[in-house]
């Protein structure tokens, strides 16, 4: 099968229709998800997408706000871009913290965040991550949104080392208040390189 970069409104499923699989599609991006989840420190989780990903959400956002046709270009501007276009992992960065007063005092002090996160082969080759472009995220006042939205560029080369077992990837953030490193699992490598084009 081609590797699907972009959903068009000829993809969209008629309302009624997603209904009746609503159900089974979200058990099913749920189970998926689970491999393309990485935790950073405590606070901090990566949600890789894809198209499978994407394709759930534009559904999801148009079955719970009921915009109909009018709604469909939007959704489709605003979810597009975050699939990987062959050469790229893209992930969704959210800092999750319940406590409101913990989590203001917590982002005022991160701003530029999405700035320091990165890639990286046998702690050496790094590729750094790439704010989606569509806004800023981090406010004038040094404030960092607590959901960000990353770009991985990878080479040819990057991409063959990936799915090398030999070569440990870890992903890592290091802004000065909040640097934690992770280690990718075997599990999540196997989920993730589908989003390369073969």
């Amino acid at each position: 099968m081609a590797h699907k970069i972009e959903i068009t409104k000829a993809d969209i499923l008629p309302m009624a229709e997603y209904g009746e699989i609503r159900k089974e599609s979200r058990r099913k991006v749920t189970e998926m998800k689970r491999n393309r989840r990485v935790a950073i420190g405590p606070d901090a989780t990566f949600y890789f997408e894809s198209y499978a990903t994407m394709f759930h959400q534009i559904h999801e956002m148009l079955w719970i706000e009921k915009g109909g046709e009018a709604q469909i270009a939007d959704e489709l501007a605003a979810y597009n871009p975050l699939i990987p276009n062959g050469h790229e992992l893209v992930a969704t960065l959210m800092f999750e913290i319940d406590d409101e007063v913990r989590r203001g005092k917590f982002l005022a002090g991160l701003g530029g965040v999405e700035e320091t996160v990165s890639i990286a082969f046998d702690g050496t080759d790094k590729i750094q991550g790439l704010p989606e472009a569509d806004i800023d995220r981090t406010n004038a006042a040094g404030k960092a949104s607590a959901i960000q939205f990353l770009h991985f560029p990878f080479t040819d080369a990057q991409i063959f080392k990936f799915h090398d077992p030999n070569v440990q990837v870890t992903l890592g953030i290091s802004h000065p208040k909040y640097g934690h490193i992770a280690i990718l699992s075997a599990e999540t490598r196997a989920a993730l390189a589908s989003d390369f084009a073969s």
